[in-house]
């Protein structure tokens, strides 16, 4: 565990060594001017920088549990469409079936109608995955040259492969065609789905009850999928999101002249009893001031990357993963050779940084 919070950490640092190396420079130069050149009027009284850091740490916190929370349901729905797709597979392999029949169909025909339910199913996957994926001008996260770095790292799927691509080994020509004629392609995979199951029971192979039950689980997925798609479609306000980010940063100017006169007040007060460390006591500001402004930035940089959890951060919901691997199960499910059956993606790691 030890070993894990230092790497952690170790990787934080790494995502905001450029910030940090400001925040160095920054406090070294305050010092200078104010040590050495004698430029004692760049200073600010303590007291209003120390209400404005316990302003922002509120409003740091407010946007942290915020974004927590957004990506705690993301997480939710997705464990929930892991649920429905396994009974999805699970029903279709036993409701489908010629014991209602008036005309019995043969034991590769019912093995081939549960395969294009499963497949279609994990077509449906591939498609919502792809549009959670979809960028949206409130995201910023691949702004910053340290997260276009962890995209690189991660690998994510959806942005290597198109869309119509990864359909193709689950669909029919006719299906695939009429998919990517629709804006909402997971939606129009779900109404295929139900027009299947009624030409089933149409012809007896699916009893009237394992219909409902069918249908009551395509429901079901319809409202995961809005779920999910409320999320990606209604950003943490933006007032909050602006007013988060401009008060860390006028905090962050205002801390290091706080601090540094601070600092040397102090080391005046006890220079007649230790000469060596009062006179030069107020370079320990730096080191100070350094690991404050970088704990405030990086909660809030924190924040801001969890506001939208299918971004593509290293700590959004791991849709591609959770997606391959259903996939995965419901293909084993159907008995598939093993070689048939791809593996999960591969540097797919969302690390908790």
């Amino acid at each position: 565990m030890l070993t894990k919070n230092r790497y952690s950490i170790k990787q934080m640092i790494q995502w905001t060594r450029w910030e940090l190396i400001t925040f160095i420079m920054g406090a070294i130069l305050v010092a200078v001017l104010y040590q050495i050149l004698g430029f004692t009027f760049l200073k600010v009284p303590w007291t209003p920088v120390a209400l404005i850091g316990t302003a922002v740490a509120f409003v740091i916190g407010f946007q942290n549990n915020s974004a927590y929370g957004r990506i705690w349901e993301a997480r939710k729905i997705w464990g929930g469409i892991v649920n429905s797709s396994r009974t999805w597979g699970m029903k279709t392999a036993d409701m489908i079936s010629n014991e209602y029949a008036d005309q019995s169909a043969s034991p590769d025909e019912l093995k081939e109608s549960k395969r294009i339910l499963v497949y279609r199913h994990i077509a449906w996957l591939t498609a919502l995955r792809h549009a959670m994926r979809q960028p949206r001008r409130w995201e910023v996260f691949e702004e910053a040259h340290t997260n276009r770095e962890w995209s690189k790292v991660i690998h994510i799927p959806e942005r290597e492969h198109s869309l119509e691509d990864s359909l193709s080994p689950y669909l029919s020509q006719k299906e695939h065609s009429y998919t990517q004629s629709k804006n909402n392609k997971a939606t129009a995979l779900l109404y295929l789905q139900s027009q299947h199951l009624k030409r089933l029971k149409e012809k007896g192979l699916l009893w009237e009850f394992s219909f409902l039950e069918l249908e009551n689980l395509l429901e079901e997925l319809f409202t995961l999928q809005g779920k999910s798609e409320r999320i990606k479609n209604f950003p943490y306000p933006r007032q909050y999101a602006t007013l988060s980010y401009v008060f860390v940063r006028i905090f962050l100017v205002l801390l290091p002249f706080g601090i540094v006169p601070e600092f040397g007040r102090i080391g005046q007060e006890f220079i007649n009893a230790f000469p060596l460390i009062g006179e030069y006591f107020v370079w320990m500001a730096v080191p100070f001031c350094v690991a404050v402004s970088w704990v405030f930035y990086t909660m809030e940089r924190i924040g801001r990357t969890g506001e939208n959890p299918f971004e593509g951060s290293a700590n959004d919901v791991p849709i591609s993963t959770i997606s391959r691997g259903i996939e995965i199960d419901l293909r084993q499910m159907l008995d598939e050779a093993e070689e048939d059956i791809p593996k999960q993606f591969a540097e797919t790691l969302y690390v908790q940084m």
